[in-house]
C-alpha cells in the first residue's frame, strides 16, 4: 500500500469490511424494492443515490488511489473526503427533511440549502470521475457551465439564462430533476435487481455450464472455440449488462482456447469483445437497457425485445461468418474429436442453472408483470436451482452447501459494489440530463443534425452515429445510452424516424463504441487476458464487428426488419434473403479468403457490392444481388475438391 502508515491501513481495511456489509445489504434493498414494495419516490431515489454514494467512497477513497504520496498530502486528501462526507451527510439530512414538502408545494430554499446542493454536485462528479474517469464528469460541469452563462454565448447556442440559485436548485433541491431524474428512478426499481441478477447466476454455474453447451454445439465448425465464445458471449451478455464484465468473465475460458487453435492473439480478443458487446442487445433481457428504452421511447417492454429480434440475429451471424472465413484463412479446422465436449443427461439437467431463470423471467415478461418483478424472481429461482444441482453434482451436502453460500455471498457483495458505481453515474447523468432538457439545448441540437444533412437522411444518419460513437467512449452501455438517447435520439426522430427505430439506432452504436478506437474499453479488456496490443485489438473487434455498424442503417431504410414499425412482408422477406449475401460479402472481403485466397481487386469488389445489395433503390441493388450471387456461386464451383486443414491441438 505504498507509504500508507499502519493506522492508515487499518482505517483503509475496515473501510474494505464496511463495504461489503453494504454492498451485500445494497443487494437485498434493491431485491425488496423490486418484488416486495416500492418506495415513495423521493426517499427511493435519495436513499439510492445515498448508498451508492457511500459505497464508492469506501471503496475507493483518495488516500488509497494516491498512497505513494507524501503523508502531508495523503493527510489532506484523508480531510478532504471527510469534508465531502459530512457536507454530502447534511445535504441527504436537508433534501429528506425537506421532500415531501418539495412534492406538495413551493419552497424558499436559503444560501445552506444551495451550499449542501454545491457539495453533492461535487459528491456525484467526484465519485463518477474516481470509477470511470473525466470524460463523464467534464461533460457534466460543461452542462452546468451552460446553464450558468449559455445566456452570452451565439445565438445557436443561447438560451434565456438561469441564475446560480435556479441551478443550484435542479441539480439537487428539485424533486425529479438533477440527480434524482430519470436515470436514478429507472436503475434504482428495474437495472439493479437484473445487475444483481447476472452476478447471483454466474456464481451458481450458470456461466459454466454455458460455456461448455456453447463448446459443443460449435466444436464441428471451423475455429470451434472462436464459434463458442460468440454463441456463450452472447447468451450471457444479455443477462449481466455489461460488455467488460462478460469479457472478463468468459473470455478468461474462450481467448486461450481461440488462440490454441491458431488465431492471432489480437484476433481472440476482438472476437470476444465484439460478442460481448453483442450481449447488450439480444433479447430477451438485452443486458436491462431494454427496459430504459422502452421507458425513454414510450413503447412497452416487449415491443422493444422483438424489434431487436433480427437486427441481433444478423449481428451474430457476422460474427460467425467473419470467424469462420479466418478460420479457412489460416487453415485452421475444427476442434480435435479428443477435445470436443460431449454432453450427457446431466449436463443437460444442469443447464437449467442458466435456463431456468431465463425462461422464468421470460414467462413473467410475456405475462404482463413488470420487468422488475422477473428479475427479482429470477434471483429466487436461480439460487435454489443452482444448490440443488451443485449438490446433485458433488454429492457431498454439508461442503457444498458451504462452498455454494460462500460463491453467492461473494456475488452479491459483488452486486452490490457495481450497483453502488452504476448509482452513482447515473446521478451525475442526472444533472446533464436536467440541464438539457431546461435550456432546450437538445431540441437545438436535433435541429442542427438535421441541417447539417442539408435534407440527406444519411448524411444525418451518420453525423448521429459520429456523436452516438464520440459520447459512449469509455462509458459502460448504461450510462452511454443515457446520454446518447437525450441528444441524439430526438434528432434522428427529427428526421422523420421513428421514436422507437431512432432509438435503437442510437443504442447500437453506443454499445458499438466498446470496440472503437481509440476508447475501445470491451477490447481494451480482452487485450491483456489475449497478451495482445490493446488498439490492435481494438481495430480487430471493429472488423470482426463490421456488420454492426450497417445494420442499423437498413432497419431506418427498412423498417420492416424490426417487425413492429411499418411492417410488409416483402421488404421483410426481400431484406432478410439479401443481409446474409451482404455479410458473407464483407466476411471474405476483410478475411481475403473464400476457398482460396482472393486477390485486393477482388476484395475491393466484394466490398462494393455488399453495399450495394442493401441499397434502397432496386435498380442498384438487383443488378448488385446478381452480380455478388454469380461471383459466389463461380468461386464455390471453382473450389478445391479437396482443401489441406490444419487442426491445431
Amino acid at each position: 500500500m505504498g507509504n500508507l502508515t499502519a493506522i492508515e491501513r487499518l482505517i483503509i481495511n475496515g473501510m474494505d469490511s464496511v463495504v461489503r456489509v453494504a454492498a451485500f445489504a445494497l443487494c437485498f434493498y434493491a431485491m425488496y424494492v423490486a418484488g416486495i414494495a416500492l418506495l415513495e419516490e423521493n426517499l427511493q431515489r435519495s436513499s439510492f443515490f445515498a448508498a451508492g454514494a457511500g459505497i464508492v467512497f469506501l471503496m475507493d477513497p483518495l488516500a488509497r488511489r494516491h498512497a505513494t504520496a507524501p503523508g502531508l498530502v495523503r493527510a489532506l486528501l484523508w480531510l478532504v473526503d471527510a469534508a465531502l462526507v459530512i457536507a454530502f451527510t447534511l445535504a441527504m439530512i436537508r433534501f429528506l427533511a425537506v421532500a415531501e414538502e418539495m412534492s406538495d408545494s413551493i419552497i424558499f430554499f436559503t444560501d445552506y440549502d444551495r451550499w449542501l446542493a454545491v457539495f453533492a454536485g461535487l459528491v456525484a462528479v467526484e465519485m463518477t470521475r474516481r470509477r470511470f474517469g473525466l470524460i463523464l464528469p467534464v461533460i457534466v460541469v460543461l452542462s452546468v457551465m451552460y446553464m450558468l452563462f449559455g445566456a452570452d454565448l451565439p445565438s445557436l447556442l443561447r438560451h434565456s439564462g438561469f441564475p446560480l440559485e435556479e441551478t443550484l436548485e435542479l441539480i439537487w433541491l428539485n424533486s425529479g430533476e438533477g440527480i434524482f431524474n430519470l436515470p436514478l428512478d429507472v436503475v434504482s426499481r428495474i437495472v439493479l435487481v437484473f445487475l444483481i441478477f447476472g452476478t447471483v447466476l454466474e456464481a451458481t454455474g450458470g456461466g459454466a455450464i454455458l460455456m461448455k453447451m456453447a463448446t459443443a454445439a460449435t466444436a464441428r465448425l471451423r475455429g470451434g472455440p472462436a464459434h463458442a465464445a460468440i454463441l456463450a458471449s452472447a447468451m450471457f451478455g444479455t443477462i449481466n449488462g455489461s460488455p467488460v464484465a462478460n469479457v472478463a468473465s468468459t473470455g478468461v475460458f474462450t481467448i486461450p482456447l481461440i488462440k490454441k487453435q491458431g488465431f492471432k492473439a489480437s484476433f481472440a480478443g476482438g472476437v470476444e469483445a465484439s460478442a460481448s458487446s453483442g450481449g447488450q442487445f439480444t433479447p430477451p433481457v438485452m443486458g436491462a437497457v431494454a427496459f430504459i428504452l422502452a421507458d425513454l421511447a414510450g413503447v412497452p417492454y416487449l415491443t422493444v425485445a422483438v424489434a431487436a429480434i433480427f437486427p441481433a440475429l444478423f449481428y451474430y451471424i457476422s460474427l460467425f461468418a467473419a470467424v469462420y472465413t479466418e478460420a479457412a484463412r489460416l487453415g485452421i479446422g475444427a476442434l480435435p474429436e479428443a477435445d470436443r465436449p460431449v454432453l450427457n443427461r446431466a449436463d443437460w439437467l444442469q443447464s437449467l442453472r442458466f435456463f431456468g431463470p431465463l425462461i422464468v423471467i421470460v414467462v413473467i415478461l410475456v405475462s404482463g408483470r413488470s420487468a422488475a418483478m422477473a428479475g427479482f424472481v429470477g434471483i429466487l429461482v436461480a439460487i435454489p436451482v443452482g444448490l440443488i444441482l451443485e449438490r446433485e453434482l458433488y454429492r457431498k451436502p454439508v461442503e457444498t452447501t458451504t462452498d455454494f453460500a460462500r460463491a453467492v455471498g461473494r456475488a452479491l457483495v459483488s452486486g452490490g459494489k457495481a450497483s453502488a458505481t452504476i448509482l452513482v453515474i447515473v446521478g451525475a447523468i442526472g444533472i446533464f440530463m436536467s440541464v438539457v432538457n431546461t435550456t432546450g439545448v437538445g431540441f437545438r441540437f436535433a435541429t442542427v443534425i438535421a441541417n447539417l444533412g442539408d435534407g440527406s437522411l444519411f448524411l444525418a444518419l451518420g453525423l448521429a452515429m459520429i456523436s452516438s460513437l464520440i459520447l459512449g467512449m469509455g462509458l459502460p452501455t448504461l450510462p452511454a445510452y443515457f446520454l446518447v438517447a437525450i441528444f441524439l435520439a430526438p434528432a434522428v426522430a427529427e428526421l422523420g424516424v421513428a421514436v422507437l427505430s431512432a432509438h435503437m439506432f442510437v443504442l447500437l452504436f453506443a454499445i458499438l463504441s466498446n470496440v472503437t478506437p481509440p476508447v475501445a474499453i470491451a477490447a481494451y479488456t480482452a487485450a491483456p487476458i489475449a497478451g495482445a496490443n490493446p488498439l490492435t485489438t481494438g481495430f480487430q473487434a471493429m472488423r470482426v464487428a463490421f456488420i454492426g455498424f450497417i445494420i442499423p442503417y437498413v432497419w431506418i431504410y427498412y423498417p420492416s426488419l424490426i417487425l413492429v414499425v411499418d411492417f410488409q412482408w416483402g421488404e421483410f422477406i426481400w431484406i432478410i434473403a439479401r443481409l446474409p449475401l451482404a455479410i458473407w460479402l464483407i466476411a471474405t472481403a476483410f478475411s481475403g479468403h473464400e476457398f482460396q485466397r482472393l486477390g485486393a481487386p477482388e476484395r475491393a469488389l466484394r466490398a462494393a457490392l455488399a453495399l450495394g445489395v442493401l441499397l434502397v433503390d432496386p435498380l442498384i441493388h438487383v443488378p448488385a444481388v446478381a452480380l455478388a450471387v454469380a461471383l459466389v456461386g463461380w468461386r464455390t464451383h471453382r473450389r478445391p475438391r479437396e482443401t489441406a486443414t490444419v487442426v491445431r491441438a
